[in-house]
């Protein structure tokens, strides 16, 4: 019989499912599982069963899972950064190319004259109409320099592009990937002010919802082209439409079509693509995977977007408890203390903490009986135990 269940809720690629040993099980009803794995599917509306420990979502954003109800809960959601990150990239610098070059309009004005008897004259006396320009030696501004942005600002600059960064909160990890020729400025002013195309890689939070906008576009040049291939919400639709038409803006480049955008002059809609590629699909497969293993098994937490990292290495003998609970004072007293009263030393503890919760893990030597989880359960503050062997 299966140590661990676990439940798809979109189709997974299977160059990740494969990673799952013997002890996993895949099942169809969710309310057996203790993990579930996800893509587009929303959970927003979903009573989620109390035997789930960990959601993974097969991918960068979480939109479609309800983060604060799980965390409340005690189940650690998971997401994919980075996995998806080449395929982007590569979808950007084709959106670069399109807006640059006008190669949509082109193509579709061939396929007005395919009929007619003398194609290649018409082409000829035609193509003049949508001429365009080299990025070659242009300015390209990445807002949001993280896996993606730095693939995407490194790329350009092989390109020949004079690229400018733009990220006060870059990890070491990333800065180290970033090539030195790229100009790093401070503010968003700078990129908005200097550059020829600005390219969006940030996520939708409340400063940086419709940061595109009337007033930002007003201090941009004329002309500018901006590609959004991080969030639909990260551009006030309203102002890019009188911004294309008074030729402020000459493309918008945006991998989330909508009602208003997907008809709009001006506007290269592509229905996002961006992490469309087998490619893209099989790294965050793999990636979910590993981090629901890791969580399951060894109660190691890497890439969630709800509960600190926490990483107490993985053990082979003794016993591991983990405890998801509030970031409030008093809790680690009250936890080593349950331990203390039934004499058992403890031989390791590491604490995280993300916001309004935090994650204990404590290791001991030898087993404990059932009694140790369910008093640390009874304990104010605290939203889930495991115990680990």
């Amino acid at each position: 019989m299966s140590k661990y269940k676990y439940n798809c809720l979109n189709p997974i690629a299977k160059v990740g499912l494969k990673l799952f040993s013997e002890d996993y099980a895949k099942i169809e009803d969710m309310k057996e599982a203790d993990a579930v794995l996800v893509r587009s599917a929303s959970m927003l509306e979903m009573e989620l069963p109390e035997n789930i420990a960990a959601i993974a979502r097969a991918g960068a954003g979480v939109n479609n899972i309800p983060l604060d109800k799980c965390a409340g809960d005690g189940v650690v959601v998971f997401n994919t950064p980075g996995a998806n990150a080449n395929g982007v990239k590569e979808l950007v610098i084709a959106g670069l190319m399109l807006a640059s070059r006008n190669i949509v309009g082109g193509i579709n004005w061939v396929q007005t004259v395919k009929e007619e008897k003398d194609v290649a004259k018409l082409v000829e006396k035609g193509k003049a109409k949508f001429a365009g320009k080299e990025i070659e030696g242009k300015k390209l501004g990445v807002i949001g320099l993280g896996a993606i942005g730095v693939l995407v600002a490194n790329a350009a600059n092989r390109l020949g592009m004079e690229v400018y960064g733009c990220d006060p909160y870059i990890s070491v990890e990333h800065a180290w990937n970033l090539s030195r020729d790229i100009i790093s400025v401070k503010s968003k002013e700078d990129i908005y002010k200097e550059c020829d195309y600005i390219t969006l890689h940030v996520p939708l939070l409340e400063d940086t919802r419709k940061m595109i906008n009337k007033e930002t576009l007003s201090k941009c040049k004329d002309g500018v082209v901006i590609l959004n291939f991080a969030r639909d919400l990260l551009v006030n639709d309203e102002d890019m439409e009188e911004a294309l038409k008074s030729g402020k803006v000459a493309s918008y480049v945006t991998d989330f079509p909508n009602e208003k955008t997907a008809g709009m002059e001006g506007v290269i809609a592509i229905p996002h693509l961006g992490a469309s590629t087998e490619e893209s699909e099989d790294n965050c497969a793999v990636m979910a995977v590993k981090q629901i293993k890791d969580y399951l098994e060894h109660g190691i937490i890497k890439n969630s977007v709800n509960y600190p990292d926490c990483d107490a290495g993985t053990f082979a003998q003794g016993t591991r408890v983990t405890i998801n609970h509030k970031n409030i004072p008093n809790m680690l007293t009250q936890f080593t203390g349950v331990f203390s009263a039934e004499n058992i030393n403890i031989a390791n503890l590491i604490n995280k903490s993300k916001g309004d919760y935090a994650y204990t893990v404590i290791d001991v030597e030898g087993s404990i009986n059932s009694g140790i989880a369910e008093k640390l359960k009874t304990i104010n503050g605290v939203l889930r135990v495991r115990t680990l062997s």
